[in-house]
């Protein structure tokens, strides 16, 4: 069944008459009354009278015509969608983020975004960046935000170096002294964030080309706990430095230098599935991006 079809029936059953609906749709009348019969052998069912003064709809017509009528509103609303979808100004953005980038970092990338295009809405996924980089290759998801992958069928576009520091309570001897070493770090309990989450591989990676064994003592399931946590001396940490801003400023965390230089940095990127054409939404907001970050577009993504 075509909708071509459906729209014949529809217009038949509206105006009463196959002469009036061909000339309505500019077809021959033969041409309408093929496609309604087309309709009828297809359901195996006459949906309608045919009467010399006009068409009236039979039982089997009138059953059919609601779910006609529920055909070209859906296909109306897909066409509405599509229309919207392709301007800047509206649309939907599906995307996905790491859990610390979409608490500390996203907001701020989407308030930019709402006032440059204020019609375009945002559906948000959270989950490790692993998590983030699938759904991004399942197409479940538009763009993706999270620590640097890369895949054959991604465009990676790097964003900035999330720094990792070492964070105590501001009583701690560490911060009492201004600085610790990696060897002493050793000897301190040690709380992180998810054994899973790329900071947790990270430190540990640090801790192991140290050569040094961590006192690994509380893994916490988010970042909000571990803080908390060092702020009441339970241990210390390694955090992202954007997730500290506001304990910093209240002067409840301490950011200790290592003697030894280690820099501990996790590059940040926004994923893209590889494609011939992309949104104007998933465009729209590369663009605010490059706003706030010195990123280099892809013209396959500009265009």
């Amino acid at each position: 069944m075509e909708i071509a079809q459906i729209e014949a029936f529809l217009l038949s059953a509206e105006l009463g008459s196959f002469r009036r609906a061909a000339e309505a749709l500019g077809l021959s009348q033969p041409s309408l009354s093929a496609r309604v019969k087309s309709i009828e052998k297809e359901l195996g069912a006459t949906l309608f009278h045919r009467m010399g003064r006009g068409v009236r709809l039979t039982e089997m017509g009138k059953l059919f015509l609601t779910y006609g009528e529920r055909v070209q509103e859906t296909l109306r609303q897909g066409k509405d969608a599509i229309n919207s979808a392709m301007t800047t100004s509206g649309g939907i953005l599906n995307m996905a983020s790491a859990r610390n980038i979409g608490t500390y970092t996203l907001p701020n990338m989407l308030a930019k975004l709402r006032q440059s295009y204020p019609g375009i809405n945002v559906h948000i996924n959270i989950g490790r960046s692993s998590d983030v980089l699938q759904m991004v290759l399942n197409e479940e998801v538009n763009l993706g935000i999270c620590r640097a992958l890369n895949h054959p069928d991604i465009l990676t576009i790097h964003l900035y170096e999330e720094e990792i520091v070492l964070t105590t309570n501001p009583r701690h001897p560490f911060a009492l002294k201004g600085n610790a070493s990696i060897y002493e770090v050793a000897q301190e309990p040690l709380i992180l964030y998810d054994r899973e989450s790329s900071y947790f591989v990270l430190i540990t990676d640090i801790c192991r080309a140290a050569g040094i064994s961590p006192r690994v003592e509380m893994t916490l399931d988010s970042i909000e706990a571990t803080k908390h946590m060092v702020e009441l001396d339970l241990g210390i940490s390694f955090l992202p430095r954007s997730g500290i801003k506001d304990e910093l400023e209240r002067g409840t965390l301490s950011i200790i230098p290592l003697d030894e230089g280690y820099s501990v940095t996790l590059p940040t990127a926004v994923l893209v599935r590889r494609a011939q054409t992309y949104m104007p939404s998933v465009t729209a907001f590369l663009k605010v991006l490059k706003q706030i970050y010195p990123i280099k577009i892809p013209d396959l993504v500009k265009n």
